[in-house]
């Protein structure tokens, strides 16, 4: 007779792109990270090794996918080592999926590398995967195994009340950012208004028109990723010059690409709060940390249980 898998041991790895969250996890969900052995050869070549067995196991591995682009192939080879370790089912647990930017043939002779992402993950023998704030959820289509998607928003909209903020809006910084800076809005009870801002080139972003009442009200700005700081700093300076007073900024994954500290000090930004899916470059006295271990706890406690999580799917 089959195991269910309940009576299936449970194990939760970790790659090296974000030791300290993992940890968390781990400690959230009651246990310690598996044993593991990651080494790079001297020609930068990755070796992986688990240091116990993994047999029959429901495994999960936890990865973000940050650059550079060792922390995918370190994720790649977990799966297959894993999947060669005979583990009963595989799940990658990636708070941040890399190269979800890249979702569509824009322009001529491009990839699409976030399919070729998904193609990747399958091809080493993934069975889930469970990631949060995806640049593009559509991309959730590219896979043949189920994706669970989580939001941030639930735990930087806990964290805006030690503020205490009044006659709050919440601020689209672009047009793509509508639907995440809408459920916001909805969670704050707050308004809602939108920078329509025109891209010159690839990190650079120019102001075009604000829609919306701005004009002496505290702003929550909102994006789910921040990489230079371009597109966040030079809507707060717009958002400024419209009469707006206090201005916080909240985004999921803080990849933090240079010039993007210089930019935010120097910027009408108060506070920018992040999530801790990416570790920090340094830290920031205008930068907040909220971590999200919990909820990805949570999360793979469901999925080992086999319970629902859609609750969980609240944006």
């Amino acid at each position: 007779m089959n195991k269910s898998v309940r009576d299936t041991p449970i194990s939760i790895f970790a790659g090296r792109s974000n030791l300290p969250l993992a940890q968390k996890i781990a400690a959230a969900y009651g246990q310690q990270l598996g044993e593991l052995t990651i080494r790079d050869f001297a020609d930068g070549e990755i070796y992986v090794r688990y240091g116990e067995s993994i047999r029959g196991s429901d495994l999960f591995i936890i990865q973000s996918t940050q650059p550079g682009a060792d922390h995918w192939m370190e994720l790649l080879l977990l799966i297959d080592a894993a999947k060669r370790a005979s583990a009963e089912r595989i799940t990658a647990v990636i708070p941040y999926f890399g190269y979800a930017r890249q979702d569509r043939k824009d322009q001529p002779r491009v990839s699409i590398a976030a399919k070729l992402m998904a193609d990747m993950l399958a091809t080493a023998g993934v069975h889930r995967i469970l990631t949060m704030d995806m640049h593009a959820p559509q991309i959730q289509g590219f896979f043949d195994v189920p994706v669970d998607h989580l939001y941030g928003s639930g735990v930087l909209t806990s964290y805006f009340g030690k503020f205490q903020l009044d006659n709050v809006v919440v601020v689209a910084p672009d047009v793509g950012a509508i639907k995440v800076a809408r459920a916001y809005a909805k969670r704050l009870n707050a308004d809602l208004a939108v920078i329509d801002k025109r891209r010159p080139r690839q990190n650079e972003a120019e102001v075009m028109n604000i829609i919306g009442e701005v004009k002496g009200r505290n702003v929550i700005l909102i994006d789910d990723m921040c990489d230079t700081a371009g597109t966040l700093t030079s809507a707060a300076n717009a958002l400024r010059k419209a009469g707006s007073k206090e201005i916080i900024a909240a985004c999921t994954h803080a990849l933090l690409s240079e010039p993007a500290y210089e930019r935010i000090e120097n910027s009408e930004i108060a506070k920018v709060v992040v999530t801790d899916t990416i570790p920090l470059k340094r830290s920031s006295e205008r930068i907040d940390v909220v971590s999200v271990a919990e909820l990805f706890s949570d999360a793979i406690r469901r999925i080992y249980t086999e319970d629902s999580i859609s609750t969980l799917f609240a944006d």
